[in-house]
């Protein structure tokens, strides 16, 4: 809910200049790990599985199913001693209940349980099944119809690897006057509505300034359309209603069989258990894979805050068709913004529909009640999780959510995620957010249990494009509540609204509170906290993020919430956005550093939505290039915002420092990345003294100079090589040292496991051979402090970041 905006221009183009005030933003506790090669351990054991699989072996010879292979980790998992691999061969296997995991589904004693395709396969998960047995309906439109089970209900439909959209027309506002109970007629053209049968599965859909909303009929007599409460209240109070939207406002009817006008639109009828579909010319039902959802999450990975689940990954796995189906019922879908939506009967002024168009004092009571949607893949009260390589595609909802509130995990717990990789994922096609972490109630922000607290979720090298295809007020990521969240290499393209979205709460819930918050009446309802929230010590960085807001006009490519100390914005592309606001802070937004970003064709480059007294302060705008935009930033008192070296330049003129981010921007090739080790504690770098090459120098920290002796690559070995040719040295654990102390030098490459070295989404490097850390000896912060291992402490001296 923005109900400020920022003024855009008719047309412009942005983006502007700078480099280095990176490492001292970061140097507050923020940390980019370097991308994804996922080294295991030792395997113990291999359990084979495979679409047709039975019986009890889970053997090459022999696979099982799914389920069976859970009970067979649960036999063997208490005394690992090395990592369990399930190994799923290709095929796609059509699940009749989601895949549970909970506390007993864990890897222990520092092993992992390994979910992952068997070599060169292409196993999916898949919720639907498969549509066979056309005949031709209507040859006078080629409309076409299967059998389905009586009952299956489904808001998607996918044809051949894509959405189908869903029988629809559009409707001018001009047809209909919007009342307090639904819809009055105005356009003769629409009577014929109310003949139609099964008026209660009708919809209307409204798309609006950054809300977009469902609400079902009830039915239509005459020209009085009624719709379903308390779908029809939800929707026309707050802000940016149904009624009346702050911008755009389009509006659709969906989900009749009358409404089947367009190639490639389908309907479902559950009670006669038919599925049509109108179809282009020439089609030939035999030649198409037709998927109708029939699942609403695919995978459930939950513990509890005292036993949570931990050390599993899951790798190379497809996630396939589902579907949510709450938008159809009396609940509707009244969304807020970005996927949260409220839900339920509250007590409202009686002429709501004038007064509470833009917000008022009773709304304000429900907005701690907003659910948030749930996703095919769920996952709460889980650390040490890792998702690499896998596809999230065709699903009906969002893709993968990550210590959501309660309401949107099937398990009934919500939050409590940490040390969470997600890497090298694919997000497509999919009706919600390819990724959602954190929830957005008083938990989320103020945990009444301390193991509630999300942290240390790290989202890299992935690509997420037309995501939000149904549900299009969500952004491609968001993060809410999170502590140390990192967003970094990512594409992020082609979608509705946002790119990347971070925070919540408008302020609101930040220690001394907000006065606007205070002035709508908030604080009737809930205290001014005293504490910080969860929220801080984000990284947003190297993302490529373009092709956003096609359909809404307020928010950002990239776009922040709240106060969220610690907080870099940095080294992002960001283009293509249909002359909108690039970097976005709205209310709330406070102590980040955005900086060397390159934002291009932008309506307004940079904004800071500081109307009124909600706090939008105490952030800096540095360094960065664009290359058309207005800038929007509130500086000097109260606000105390800050623009230094930001460089306008000409088209795409682009000086070579912003080449190097346009270049370096997005998803990394293979699994290596090359650049500087920062110690985020001491604000220097990994440095070989002298840049000496004597076998055995132990390692320091010291200032940034980008000197060949702080120039480290990540091999997909795990080594962390310096220097080139001849002289190349690989980071040695000295002697094979597993003890706290041993030095950390350099030393001939060799392949062995003392050389090797795992990035950890907290921000820490361990070392395979020991599963010590590196650590800078004495927590010193000074040039010179040597380099050792030491027992992982979680303190600042133990985290680092390639880059």
């Amino acid at each position: 809910m923005k109900p400020t905006h920022p003024r855009l221009p008719a047309s412009s183009h942005p983006r502007s200049r700078t480099r280095g005030a990176l490492v001292a933003a970061l140097a507050l506790g923020s940390v980019v790990v370097a991308p994804a090669t996922v080294s295991h351990a030792a395997t113990m054991t291999t359990l084979y599985v495979s679409p047709t699989g039975s019986g009890t072996a889970c053997s090459a010879a022999a696979p099982c199913s799914l389920t069976q292979a859970k009970t067979s980790v649960q036999a063997v998992n208490g005394s690992m001693t090395g990592d369990i691999a399930v190994q799923l061969a290709g095929g796609t296997y059509r699940l009749t209940a989601p895949l549970t995991l909970g506390s007993a589904d864990s890897g222990n004693n520092g092993h992992k349980v390994i979910w992952q395709a068997a070599p060169g396969a292409s196993p999916v998960l898949s919720g639907g099944q498969q549509v066979t047995g056309w005949t031709l309906k209507d040859s006078a439109n080629n409309i076409y119809a299967a059998s389905v089970p009586t009952g299956v209900d489904s808001r998607q439909l996918f044809v051949d690897g894509t959405l189908a959209p869903r029988a629809s027309i559009p409707i001018s506002r001009s047809d209909v006057n919007i009342t307090a109970t639904g819809m009055t007629i105005v356009n003769s053209a629409l009577n014929y509505l109310a003949s139609l049968p099964q008026q209660n599965r009708i919809e209307l859909e409204s798309q609006n300034s950054f809300t977009d909303r469902f609400a079902p009929v009830q039915s239509i007599s005459g020209n009085t359309v009624t719709m379903q409460q308390p779908a029809w209240n939800n929707n026309n109070w707050g802000y940016d209603t149904l009624a009346k939207p702050f911008a755009g406002g389009a509006l659709q009817l969906q989900n009749s069989y009358a409404f089947l006008k367009s190639t490639g639109q389908w309907y479902l009828d559950p009670q006669a258990g038919q599925l049509y579909y109108k179809a282009p010319a020439g089609w030939q039902a035999t030649a198409h894979d037709i998927e109708l959802p029939r699942l609403t999450s695919l995978l459930q990975i939950s513990g509890s805050y005292t036993n949570p689940v931990h050390d599993l990954t899951f790798q190379g796995i497809g996630f396939q068709h589902t579907t949510w189906l709450q938008p159809g019922t009396s609940a509707g879908y009244a969304a807020q913004q970005s996927g949260a939506f409220l839900t339920g009967t509250f007590a409202q002024p009686g002429d709501f529909m004038t007064s509470c168009q833009s917000g008022c004092q009773l709304f304000e009571g429900a907005r701690n009640s907003w659910n948030q949607v749930p996703a095919a893949v769920q996952v709460s009260a889980a650390a040490s999780l890792t998702f690499s390589g896998n596809s999230f595609s065709h699903l009906g909802q969002v893709a993968l959510g990550i210590g959501n509130d309660a309401n949107a995990h099937a398990s009934g717990v919500g939050l409590g995620a940490s040390d969470i990789m997600v890497s090298g994922n694919t997000f497509t096609d999919d009706s919600g957010a390819g990724i959602v972490v954190g929830g957005v109630r008083p938990d989320a922000h103020h945990p009444s249990n301390a193991a509630m607290t999300n942290q240390n979720i790290t989202i890299q090298d992935n690509r997420i494009s037309d995501v939000a295809k149904d549900y299009k007020d969500m952004a491609g990521i968001l993060s809410t509540y999170v502590t140390h969240a990192v967003i970094t290499h990512n594409e992020v393209s082609n979608l509705a609204y946002d790119g990347i979205d971070v925070g919540w709460g408008w302020g609101a819930n930040d220690a001394g509170g907000s006065q606007d918050y205070r002035n709508r009446g908030l604080y009737n309802y809930q205290p001014v906290y005293t504490t910080a929230t969860t929220l801080k010590n984000t990284v947003v960085s190297y993302n490529k993020v373009h092709g956003t807001k096609k359909v809404f006009h307020d928010g950002g490519s990239i776009y922040s919430l709240s106060a969220n100390p610690g907080t870099s914005i940095d080294h992002n592309h960001v283009y293509d956005n249909r002359n909108t606001v690039g970097l976005y802070l709205d209310e709330g937004s406070r102590y980040e550093t955005l900086s060397n970003n390159v934002v291009q064709d932008s309506g307004v480059w940079a904004f800071t939505n500081a109307g009124g007294s909600n706090n939008t302060n105490d952030s800096t705008f540095a360094g960065n290039w664009y290359n058309a935009g207005v800038t929007q930033v509130a500086t000097g008192a109260p606000h105390n915002n800050v623009l230094t070296g930001n460089v306008q330049v000409s088209g795409t003129n682009w000086p070579s420092e912003a080449q190097q981010v346009i270049a370096q921007a997005g998803v990394r090739a293979g699994g290596g990345s090359t650049g500087a080790v920062h110690a985020v504690g001491a604000a220097r770098c990994l440095d070989v003294p002298n840049a000496s090459t004597t076998l055995g120098t132990q390692t320091q920290i010291w200032d940034c100079n980008g000197a060949a002796n702080q120039t480290f690559t990540r091999t997909p070995a795990g080594e962390l090589t310096v220097y080139d040719g001849t002289n190349r040295l690989c980071l040695d654990a000295f002697a094979k040292g597993t003890s706290n102390g041993t030095k950390v030098a350099v030393w001939t490459c060799n392949g062995q496991s003392n050389q090797q070295w795992t990035f950890n989404s907290n921000g820490s490097i361990t070392g395979v051979q020991s599963g010590l850390c590196l650590d800078v000896t004495g927590v010193a912060t000074n040039n010179g402090a040597l380099v050792q291992l030491w027992g992982c402490s979680g303190q600042s001296n133990q985290q680092w970041y390639l880059s």
